[in-house]
């Protein structure tokens, strides 16, 4: 248990970076300046921890996942000190890509160890527990970013890493024993290269695009197609390396092309929908940003519940299939609930949407994870962890950019009958400031606001298409028993059949006939 609660820091640091810095933000423009590059600070995070996640899973099965996951602490902790004590917005942009580099680490670190040490038929309890972090990180970042900036300094934001991160390292140290390989690598630098490299591009064109740049200019078009030529390079790279970064027989394996597209859909969903809550709460309720937070803690209430109860049921009938399914046919329900809201919807009955969709978040998401470690080959569980998170991360941001324009050209439509005045001033998507809506005259105050929820309504009915068709790939997700063993054996060179033949409890190698591994 001290190990695992170490593992949780580790990954409840990363998660709260994500979360924490953006109520701070303002503070900082207005201490260091460059507000032009205010983005920066969230993409500098967002390109390291996305590029950096499946470089992580091919060390750690390369050279141990210990001493990895400590050098990924390391590294976020450096960051953070560094970005604390920016004097400049180019410094804090560039320590917090020092901090995303770490980050990268922490998630798919913590995973890949709880893999070696739990078997797959008890690690349903302890990925629903992993779950839990995410829910807590994205209520307790806005809280503490606003205290920090109330009561002491924004640098606290980084700073509060300290201390987390140091225990943490004390525990990985003296507490964990894990094999480490004792055998010679050969690191497919190129690989590497062509994958941050394409990445970083496809992130660009999503944070870029319909905000910094129009989506036909010259930059975003420029981007795409060199995202799309980075990739496919990557891909003829992958083939005929000697250690790939992402091995691309994992592919062959059912279980891991269903599980990571059905990540794919699920970030795709849920991270571009969800970012439009906070913001219908500050804009319809009136509430400040650290109050919307509070104000989302059904859907947190969900996700924690229902990751744990499906992961202690997972353990005990040693199935998974069904949860998924489940999941995703939930999430739909909740996010066509979402598209219901309107002005006068009542709080609490936007809180029940709310439990909906993150009930069903959390009878999924780890439970994906869980599935692809079950068929991974043992050499192979690190790259299979962190492609699957990898591939979540990437629907998570394609997902912002895709809900961010259809919200943007509703909206447009919508502002259309407004003096132009207004209309300009709120054509800007996720950029709109309360205040200003605020300020307006009560009666145009309430006809941007029908204008508002009007253009959101359509951005959850796309999750909800999106998360049916989710639902229905779900089905394809084949139902492997969960071993009994935290290793398969490494006889067995198939994926999807390092299961046991004598079921979900106990493990059958060849050499050993019916003696029990």
């Amino acid at each position: 248990m001290p190990v695992f609660a170490a593992l949780m820091l580790g990954m409840f640091l990363a998660a709260l970076d994500q979360t924490i810095v953006s109520t701070a933000l303002p503070t900082i423009v207005g201490e260091l300046g460059g507000l032009e590059h205010l983005s920066w600070v969230v993409t500098s995070y967002l390109l390291a921890t996305t590029a950096s996640t499946p470089l992580y899973g091919k060390l750690g099965d390369m050279y141990g996942r210990k001493p990895v996951f400590l050098v990924a602490i390391v590294i976020f902790l450096i960051g953070s000190v560094l970005s604390g004590l920016s004097q400049s917005m180019t410094e804090l942009i560039a320590f917090r890509a020092v901090q995303g580099l770490g980050a990268g680490g922490l998630m798919v670190g913590a995973q890949a160890i709880i893999a070696d040490v739990v078997p797959p038929r008890d690690r349903g309890r302890y990925m629903g527990l992993i779950g839990s972090v995410f829910a807590v990180a994205s209520v307790a970042g806005p809280l503490l970013g606003g205290f920090f900036v109330d009561t002491l300094s924004w640098r606290w934001v980084f700073y509060v890493n300290l201390p987390v991160g140091v225990i943490a390292i004390a525990i990985i140290v003296f507490r964990l024993r894990l094999h480490t390989p004792a055998t010679r690598h050969k690191i497919d630098y190129l690989g590497a290269t062509l994958l941050t490299a394409g990445v970083s591009a496809i992130i660009l064109v999503t944070t870029w695009g319909g905000s910094e740049y129009a989506w036909a200019s010259p930059t975003i078009i420029g981007l795409a197609i060199a995202g799309v030529m980075l990739v496919a390079l990557f891909i003829a790279q992958e083939s005929r390396a000697d250690e790939p970064i992402i091995p691309l027989n994992l592919f062959r394996s059912v279980v891991f092309s269903v599980a990571s597209s059905l990540g794919f859909l699920i970030g795709l969903a849920m991270f571009g929908a969800i970012t439009f809550i906070p913001l219908f709460l500050q804009l319809v309720y009136g509430v400040s940003p650290t109050s919307s937070g509070l104000r989302m803690l059904p859907l947190m209430a969900g996700l924690l519940s229902a990751s744990i109860i499906s992961g202690r049921t997972i353990s005990r009938i040693g199935r998974y299939k069904p949860f998924p399914i489940a999941g995703c046919a939930v999430t739909a329900c909740g996010m066509f609930l979402l598209s219901r809201l309107e002005v006068d919807t009542p709080p609490w009955l936007a809180s029940v949407y709310m439990l909906v969709v993150g009930i069903g978040i959390g009878l999924t998401m780890q439970v994906l994870v869980l599935a692809v470690q079950n068929c991974a080959p043992p050499k192979d569980i690190g790259v299979a962890t962190s492609a699957a998170t990898f591939f979540r991360s990437m629907g998570g941001s394609l997902g912002v950019a895709l809900f961010g324009a259809v919200f943007a050209a509703r909206l447009a439509n919508e502002l259309a009958q407004f003096p132009p005045a207004i209309a300009s001033r709120f054509s800007g998507g996720l950029s709109i400031s309360p205040d200003e809506v605020h300020s307006l005259p009560t009666e145009a105050q309430t006809d941007f606001l029908h204008a508002f929820v009007a253009a959101l309504q359509p951005v959850f009915l796309v999750g909800a298409v999106l998360t049916a068709l989710a639902f229905l790939l779900a089905w394809g997700l084949k139902e492997v028993p969960l071993r009994g063993s935290a290793r398969p054996p490494a006889d067995l060179e198939g994926a999807d059949a390092v299961a046991g033949a004598t079921g979900a409890d106990e493990l059958v190698t060849p050499r050993e006939g019916s003696r029990a591994r």
